[in-house]
């Protein structure tokens, strides 16, 4: 059986909805026929249209209650009361009213009504009575744009209060255990929160026309918007802001506005964060380029002030006005401390009118964001306390069209500090270190293939500079420098290898070549003194040919660009030793193992010292990257593929286990074959950087065989430096689990483990390298050996068998075999090991011997003046 009250409300709902149909053809479709020129007036328009809209959804859902509330009535046994639209869409219903709610306070902000009352003021005053019918409590002397305003607030204002009292009348007549209690309970509750959120939306809308009034017409055309609502004026509870010296303070629901004479300064509410004072009259609001600090009279002001400014930042950030309406909770929800939201910067230095989209912390981008200046330089990263800090990725366009460099780099307080990939629109493309922005530490810059002069240098940065030990590979000249280099010259000893197979090892000073030096030609001539950047003759030398003879005297350019040359030529040499001269050795003790390639080691070991944190594996060690050069060819492809930060971290934790639980030696040769191998692995990562050194250095027009004892050399450091890599891993895991850390070895034990375990390992990694090395410096006796496996191929087995001292009786007891002397043992791997990495005594650069005894001169053991 239906109850007074749903009687009631099918009576209230029938009124409602006679009254919206009479307000839409009497009030809203005239104010609709205006047909405005003016920027203003069209607004307006907008704005009437939009409460129109509103105004035919509120009819549309009225009539859906008012069918389900028939129906009710109709069918009381088959159709509960759960049924009824007021309860089952108590929800939609009250989004409904507040659309309507919000689009009507709109126009009155903007006096929208009076503005197009004027447009057909005839029309309206014979409308007076008409209007009045729908009123109640409106003076005859009012106004049209008043009436206007009364006739569309008036009749939903006493609609939404008779709903919450036959509300509460039907909850006081369901009973406690009725299933639709809750319901009930519900929808009164939200249109009594209906109706405090319209008397405080009128409120706003009615204080908010009413500033725009007051302010000049310059202020109201940069303040005002339709939306925009004033929450406190400093003119109602006064307060001071420092340092701006504002004289009006106006907080809105969407920006803080101080105003000072003709300036104004507007502070998005959604970068605002409130910070409670030292005293109790005083709280700050921090900015992202401003810091002001609020002071009131009394601490009732500045509560009040402090509490409303929260409060309207936490709208702000929702996005949407609180319902119900400020001041319905009894404490302020506290606004989250990191938020997402875009700002372009205002004041002068490196920020100014850079647009910043990404995550915020205390004012100030903090997380990861996007930084755009107008210039077309964009950053994307992460970022610290407003600072690039963390990996990031930055382009910087250059002149020409289409063009920029792109920097995929650990950042550091804003400067490029750690690892990085740098791509330039020259094609050039660095890869290493950087600190405070510069190039410094290990790193390789490399031209194309296809530029004019194609360079590549591998080695040692200082403060932008090649400074320390690195490797120059000049394609146009066909050279190689090794050497030492300081303010991006040479610069100290160094050794140039030429594609021609000619060798030079000298003093370098500003990059030209100073005081004595050797040259080593192809056919193993030595010269022993002075001469140009091209490797011409020039001054006092003295030249050793592969006979013995020697060539002692002045060296210059001749007339016609040949060598001119004056001195005296001794014949009387005996004959060299074969192997001396073409073994001779270059670099040996000029660049000693250990301190070449400290960029490289320093690096990890700064890591270890760090305790291997996750979130410095990548900067230190570098990071991995699918295509880099595709981040160039469009500013929207602003990404890196390469292993995440928490992976990282989560990884290193698995490294450091893995190492504590394969510590036995069989168990620890596999683990460290695993982790050479793997090139995510801190010790492969490692291992593949120095193996790009090794190239660098010995591979292309670095392979001379003069250089393979500086190659071994540099072999046998880094198995050195991989196993103190690999012991500091160790003592860091050893630490984090809380164990003692292992003795230092002493130095018989590191060699064993050095040589035993470690160069093993890593062997194959410079296998291709030094075997070509070998494979040079062997030339002479590997083309000999040729020749004689040739002409014993010749023999008849008999005879082939004799050669070998093999018996011819196989009835005999064998007899012990020992090789022919001119036998050679097979270029097996474990011989060729041993081979190349055995200890040679390099030869002194003095007194070469020549091998071939057959190039002789007239006049052989004679003392003779030369002059060509």
């Amino acid at each position: 059986m239906c109850s007074p009250e749903e009687e009631a409300l099918l009576q209230l709902e029938e009124v409602f909805s006679s009254t919206l149909a009479r307000i839409n053809s009497l009030v809203l479709q005239p104010l609709l026929t205006a047909e405005p020129s003016d920027p203003q007036g069209r607004e307006c328009l907008r704005l009437l249209q939009q409460l129109h809209r509103s105004s035919q959804q509120l009819w549309e859902v009225t009539e859906e209650s008012l069918h389900s509330l028939r129906r009710r009535l109709c069918h009381q046994d088959s159709v509960g009361l759960e049924s009824l639209l007021l309860l089952c869409g108590a929800d939609r219903v009250l989004r409904v009213h507040v659309e309507y709610i919000e689009a009507y306070t709109s126009c009155v902000v903007v006096q929208a009504f009076q503005k197009a009352a004027k447009k057909r003021s005839e029309y309206w005053r014979g409308q007076r009575k008409a209007l009045r019918q729908l009123l109640s409590g409106v003076s005859s002397e009012a106004s049209v744009g008043t009436t206007l305003v009364q006739a569309l607030r008036q009749p939903l204002a006493h609609h939404v209060q008779q709903y919450v009292l036959l509300l509460l009348s039907l909850g006081d007549t369901v009973g406690e255990r009725h299933p639709t209690r809750e319901l009930v309970v519900h929808a009164a509750t939200l249109f009594g929160n209906l109706e405090s959120f319209m008397r405080q939306a009128l409120d706003q809308a009615t204080a908010t026309q009413a500033l725009w009034h007051a302010l000049s017409s310059r202020l109201r055309d940069v303040l005002c918007t339709p939306a925009r609502r004033l929450l406190q004026d400093s003119q109602d509870i006064p307060v001071t802001v420092t340092p701006l010296r504002a004289e009006r303070v106006l907080l809105f629901d969407d920006a803080l506005v101080l105003l000072q004479g003709h300036s104004v300064h507007t502070f998005d509410l959604k970068l605002v964060w409130v910070d409670p004072g030292q005293d109790g009259c005083t709280f700050d609001l921090l900015t992202p380029e401003e810091e002001v600090s609020f002071c009131s009279k009394d601490p009732q002001g500045r509560m009040v002030w402090q509490w409303k400014v929260t409060q309207a930042v936490c709208q702000a950030l929702r996005g949407k006005k609180d319902f119900p309406m400020l001041g319905a909770g009894l404490e302020s929800p506290e606004p989250p401390t990191c938020r997402c939201v875009a700002y372009t910067f205002r004041a002068e230095g490196r920020l100014c009118q850079a647009t910043y989209e990404g995550e915020w912390c205390r004012g100030r981008p903090h997380g990861k964001g996007t930084l755009k200046w107008p210039d077309g330089r964009n950053h994307v990263g992460n970022f610290c306390q407003g600072l690039e800090h963390g990996f990031g990725i930055r382009l910087v366009p250059q002149a020409s069209e289409d063009k920029f460099d792109c920097y995929k780099c650990h950042w550091w307080e804003g400067s490029m500090c750690g690892y990085g990939i740098c791509e330039y629109s020259t094609d050039e493309v660095y890869k290493g270190y950087f600190q405070a922005g510069l190039r410094h530490g290990f790193g390789v810059l490399e031209s194309p293939p296809q530029a004019p002069q194609p360079c590549k240098y591998t080695g040692h940065w200082e403060r932008g500079q090649k400074s320390g030990y690195g490797i120059e590979e000049d394609g146009d000249r066909g050279e190689r420098y090794i050497g030492m280099w300081q303010a991006d010259q040479r610069h100290g000893p160094g050794v140039m290898v030429t594609q021609a197979g000619v060798c030079y090892q000298g003093t370098f000073q500003a990059d030209k070549m100073v005081g004595p030096g050797i040259l080593l030609s192809e056919d193993d001539s030595l010269y022993e003194g002075t001469f140009t950047r091209d490797l011409t003759l020039v001054g006092k030398g003295k030249v050793t040919f592969p006979n013995g003879f020697t060539l002692e005297g002045s060296f210059g350019s001749g007339p016609g660009g040949g060598l001119h040359t004056q001195g005296l030529l001794d014949t009387a040499a005996l004959p060299p030793e074969p192997s001396g001269t073409r073994k001779r050795q270059l670099g040996v003790g000029a660049f000693p193992a250990e301190s070449r390639w400290q960029g490289v080691y320093g690096p990890f070991r700064d890591f270890v010292r760090a305790g291997c944190p996750g979130d410095l594996q990548e900067a230190l060690l570098g990071f991995h990257v699918q295509n880099s050069r595709d981040l160039r060819k469009s500013q929207e492809y602003l990404c890196c593929e390469r292993t995440q930060p928490e992976d990282r971290a989560g990884r290193m934790e698995d490294v450091l286990d893995e190492l504590l639980q394969h510590r036995e030696p069989r168990a620890l040769r596999q683990c460290l074959r695993k982790a050479l191998s793997n090139s995510l692995h801190p010790l492969g990562k490692l291992l593949r950087t120095l193996m790009l050194t090794f190239q660098a250095t010995y591979a292309g027009i670095g392979a001379n065989k003069h250089l393979q004892a500086l190659a071994q050399e540099e072999v046998k450091q880094h198995a050195r430096e991989l196993w103190a890599a690999y012991r500091g891993l160790l003592q860091v895991a050893l630490q984090r689990k809380g164990q003692a850390p292992e003795e230092d070895e002493d130095t018989e034990t590191r060699d064993v483990q050095v040589h035993g375990l470690v160069l093993p390992l890593i062997l194959p990694s410079f296998y291709s390298e030094l075997f070509t090395l070998y494979l040079l410096l062997h030339e002479r006796e590997d083309g000999l050996y040729s020749q004689g496996i040739a002409h014993l191929s010749l023999f008849p087995d008999t005879k082939l068998l004799e050669f070998l001292d093999v018996q011819k009786d196989l009835s005999q007891p064998p007899l012990p075999w020992s090789p022919c002397g001119s036998s050679r043992v097979p270029l097996q791997t474990p011989f060729l090991r041993s081979v190349l990495l055995r200890d040679t005594a390099p030869v002194a650069p003095q007194g070469p011997h020549a091998d071939n005894q057959s190039e002789t001169l007239p006049g052989q053991g004679q003392v003779l003046p030369v002059s060509h």
